[in-house]
C-alpha cells in the first residue's frame, strides 16, 4: 500500500468502504418515504420516481467525466470536490420546497457521488496488488452491504419521529464526515504517472478504453446482471406495500433482509475462487440467476415471504459477481486506471438505470415484470459470454484463468 500520512491500512479500508456506501445510502434510506413524498409535493409516482432515476443516470454519466480528470489531476482533488458537492446537494434536498428543486438536488448529489466512487475504485488499484487487492475488494464489498441493509431500516425509523427531510439531513451529516476525512487523505497517484495532455485530451482516454473489445465485452456481460437488481430497487416498495399490503415499516424489514443476504456474496466469492475456475464460477452465477427468475415468476407471486425467498438467490449471486467482475476488469487496466475505473463503474450503473426504468413499466404486475427482466438479462449475458469464450473479442484471458495469478 502507498504510504498515507494520517490513515492506516485499516482506516483506508474503512474509508474506501464508507465511500462506497454513499450510493446505496443515497437511494435506500428514503425508499420508505416515497409515498409520503408524493403526498407532500402532490406529485405523481413518475415524478417521485425521477428522484431515483435522475440520480442513477447522472451518477453513471459523472463517473465518465471524473475518471479521466482523476488521471490528470490526481485522486485527492477529485475526492474532495465530490465530497463537497455531495454534502451541499444533500442539504439542498433537505430544504427542498417543491419536487423539481428536489430532483435538481438529487442531480448534484449524483455528480458528487460519481466523483467519489470513481476515485475509490482507482485508489484500490493504486494501493493494492495481487491477493491483497482480491481481499480488499471482497472486504469492501462485504462491508458495503451494511448500507443497503441498514438504510431502509434507518429511513423507516426516522419516519417515526420526523418526515422525509430527515433522511436528507442524515445524508448531509455523513457527507460532511466524508469531506473531513477526504482532507486527511494523501494522494496515491504520483505526478510521473499522471496523464500529461490537456483536459479535453484526457477525455479521449474514454474512447481508448471503449476500443478495447475484450474489456468492454466482459464489462457488459457483467453489467447486464445489474439491471434486475436495480429493477427490484425501483419496484420493491410498490410490490411489498401495494401488492402485498405491507406497511412502510414492514417493507423496510423485508428490504433489509434481502440486502443482508448480500453479505454472503463476497465471502462466498473468496471461498469459491480457491477451487473453482473463473468459467465455472460464471456458470454457477448464471444457473442461480435463471433459477431465481423462474421462482419469482411462479411462487414469488403468492406471498411476500415467498417473493423474498425467490429473489434472495439472485441477490447473493449478484454479490458474488461484483468483486469477481471488479478484479477481472482491474487486472485488464494497465494504465490510466482512473479512466478504467470510470468505465468499470459507469457501464453497470447505466444498465442499472435502465433496469430501474424497466422495473416500473406498466407490467401486468411488478413481480412478473421483475421475473422477465431477470431471465432476459441473464440470457443476454450468457449469449455474450459464449461469444467471449469463442474468442470473438480477442483471447478470453481472465475469463478462463485464475484471477489470483
Amino acid at each position: 500500500m502507498r504510504r498515507q500520512k494520517y490513515l492506516t491500512l485499516s482506516a483506508m479500508i474503512a474509508y474506501i468502504t464508507f465511500i462506497n456506501m454513499f450510493v446505496p445510502l443515497s437511494t435506500d434510506v428514503y425508499l420508505p418515504a416515497l409515498p409520503e413524498m408524493g403526498n407532500y409535493f402532490a406529485a405523481s409516482e413518475f415524478l417521485v420516481g425521477l428522484t431515483l432515476t435522475v440520480f442513477f443516470f447522472t451518477f453513471a454519466a459523472s463517473m465518465v467525466l471524473f475518471g479521466p480528470l482523476s488521471d490528470k489531476f490526481g485522486r485527492r482533488p477529485i475526492l474532495i470536490f465530490g465530497a463537497a458537492i455531495y454534502t451541499a446537494a444533500s442539504l439542498a434536498c433537505a430544504v427542498a420546497g417543491d419536487i423539481n428543486f428536489l430532483i435538481a438536488g438529487r442531480f448534484f448529489q449524483a455528480v458528487g457521488a460519481g466523483a467519489m466512487i470513481t476515485v475509490s475504485t482507482a485508489i484500490i488499484k493504486d494501493c493494492f496488488r495481487g491477493q491483497v487487492m482480491s481481499k480488499i475488494l471482497a472486504i469492501t464489498q462485504a462491508l458495503g452491504v451494511i448500507a443497503p441493509m441498514a438504510a431502509p431500516l434507518i429511513g423507516g425509523f426516522l419516519l417515526t419521529f420526523t418526515n422525509w427531510r430527515g433522511s436528507f439531513v442524515l445524508l448531509t451529516i455523513l457527507g460532511a464526515v466524508n469531506l473531513f476525512v477526504a482532507f486527511l487523505f494523501s494522494e496515491t497517484l504520483p505526478e510521473q504517472k499522471r496523464y500529461r495532455g490537456d483536459i479535453f485530451q484526457s477525455l479521449t482516454l474514454l474512447v481508448d478504453a471503449a476500443r478495447k473489445k475484450y474489456f468492454m465485452a466482459v464489462m457488459i456481460m457483467f453489467a447486464l446482471m445489474s439491471a434486475p437488481f436495480m429493477a427490484y430497487l425501483s419496484a420493491s416498495s410498490f410490490i411489498y406495500v401495494e401488492q402485498f399490503s405491507l406497511s412502510a415499516q414492514e417493507y423496510s424489514y423485508f428490504f433489509a433482509i434481502n440486502a443482508s443476504a448480500s453479505i454472503a456474496g463476497p465471502i462466498l466469492y473468496l471461498k469459491l475462487k480457491n477451487f473453482m475456475s473463473n468459467a465455472r464460477l460464471i456458470q454457477l452465477c448464471y444457473l442461480v440467476a435463471i433459477l431465481s427468475g423462474i421462482l419469482v415468476l411462479t411462487v414469488g407471486q403468492t406471498r411476500a415471504v415467498m417473493f423474498l425467498m425467490s429473489f434472495l438467490p439472485f441477490t447473493v449471486i449478484g454479490a458474488v459477481s461484483r468483486p469477481f467482475a471488479m478484479q477481472i476488469l482491474l487486472l485488464e487496466a494497465k494504465e490510466n486506471v482512473g479512466t478504467a475505473a470510470a468505465v468499470i463503474n459507469f457501464v453497470p450503473s447505466l444498465f442499472g438505470s435502465l433496469g430501474m426504468m424497466l422495473g416500473t413499466l406498466p407490467w401486468e404486475n411488478f413481480i412478473s415484470g421483475l421475473g422477465i427482466i431477470i431471465l432476459t438479462s441473464t440470457t443476454l449475458s450468457i449469449a455474450l459470454w459464449i461469444l467471449i469464450k469463442f474468442g470473438r473479442f480477442g483471447s478470453a484471458r481472465q475469463i478462463s484463468s485464475d484471477v489470483t495469478q
